[in-house]
């Protein structure tokens, strides 16, 4: 008797902490390539070239090219693939639960915009994320009861998607964070960073409006855009570009933003969406402040940890005194409850395949 197959798909991860999610996933499963023969669909060979030796890799270049060929393959084209494979588990990393045949099936959904509401006055400074608060609502729901698991990040993504389609096979996964990779700098007295990408849903202007009522007590907030990524950054420098206590750096190298984190006094983190809040748990590495948004996907990257304060992400005046209390010595900061995760839950991805291939 053979070995059972495993696919991994990956066709749309080509940067950034969703790719990361894709390598982490084979470093693993190098461990179990003796068991088992593994496919990995990707879209350029090249990003996995360096952990793929013990894998049969097959490379979809088209299908990032537009979404009318992303669904072909998802849809169609993987459908004849499955047939000819015949796998026992097919994970698809990238959110759309795909038309094939296999014994088992599961899906990893890490994107939150359908269970964002977006502004009226919003609404066009950000086409890109306006367009998917209504796609992936319904990109999700396609096929979804065909799975034997949905895999998330966050118990509250397990809630949402528990209310938003009437489903229960949903496993919590927390994704695997890199240690030690903070790098010591010249230390920059009084000094925030904001690590962040413009998305309406970053929430960057509660910083600015906050920066308005203590612009002048020497407190000095970094943020990592420049006002030319798009129309929301462009809106966001014009309007408190002329505070002595903001200044917009543009978007960073990851080893940059280290280097920060290691020079910095603290953490300010007002988004008002996450799957996870990766620079949140980075930063946890420098035990330093963290001034975060009191929203569920916080509370659940810093459980446990000693050195926090939450505030209303619409509150201003709030994030104002914390940073006012700060500069003052004032400031009392409050260790984060632990979480407790319902079953099924994986802590990394050992735990992860014991559940999808048990």
């Amino acid at each position: 008797m053979g070995k059972q197959t495993i696919v991994v798909s990956g066709v749309n991860l080509t940067s950034g902490g969703i790719l990361s999610i894709l390598r982490d996933c084979l470093g693993y499963l190098s461990a179990l390539a003796t068991d088992y023969e593994i496919i990995v669909l990707v879209n350029n060979k090249k990003l996995v070239e360096d952990i793929s030796q013990k894998f049969s890799v097959i490379e979809y270049p088209l299908a990032k090219k537009s979404w009318l060929l992303r669904c072909f393959y998802e849809y169609v084209y993987f459908y004849f693939l499955s047939k000819k494979i015949k796998p026992y588990l097919w994970l698809s990393l990238h959110d759309i639960t795909p038309n094939v045949k296999t014994e088992k099936m599961a899906v990893y959904c890490h994107n939150p915009s359908p269970f964002y509401h977006v502004k009226k006055e919003k609404l066009f400074l950000d086409k890109k994320f306006t367009l998917f608060t209504w796609l992936y609502k319904y990109l999700y729901k396609i096929n979804i009861r065909k799975n034997n698991y949905v895999i998330v990040q966050q118990q509250w993504m397990r809630e949402a998607f528990k209310k938003m389609y009437g489903i229960s096979n949903i496993v919590v996964a927390n994704p695997k964070l890199d240690k030690n990779l903070v790098k010591k700098g010249n230390k920059l007295i009084n000094t925030f960073i904001y690590p962040t990408f413009p998305r309406v849903f970053k929430n960057i202007e509660v910083i600015g409006e906050a920066l308005k009522k203590i612009d002048n007590i020497g407190i000095n907030v970094l943020v990592t855009i420049d006002g030319t990524e798009n129309v929301y950054a462009k809106k966001i420098v014009q309007q408190y570009q002329h505070l002595k206590s903001i200044n917009f750096i543009g978007l960073q190298t990851r080893d940059k933003v280290f280097e920060y984190y290691g020079a910095v006094e603290g953490l300010i983190f007002s988004s008002n969406l996450e799957t996870w809040g990766l620079p949140m748990s980075e930063f946890a590495e420098t035990k330093k402040p963290i001034f975060a948004a009191d929203l569920p996907y916080a509370k659940e990257t810093l459980a446990g940890y000693n050195d926090v304060k939450f505030f209303n992400a619409d509150d201003s005046q709030k994030l104002a005194d914390l940073l006012k209390d700060f500069v003052q010595k004032k400031h009392y900061m409050s260790k984060a409850a632990y979480v407790a995760y319902d079953q099924p839950y994986a802590e990394n991805w050992g735990g992860l395949f014991r559940i999808l291939l048990k």
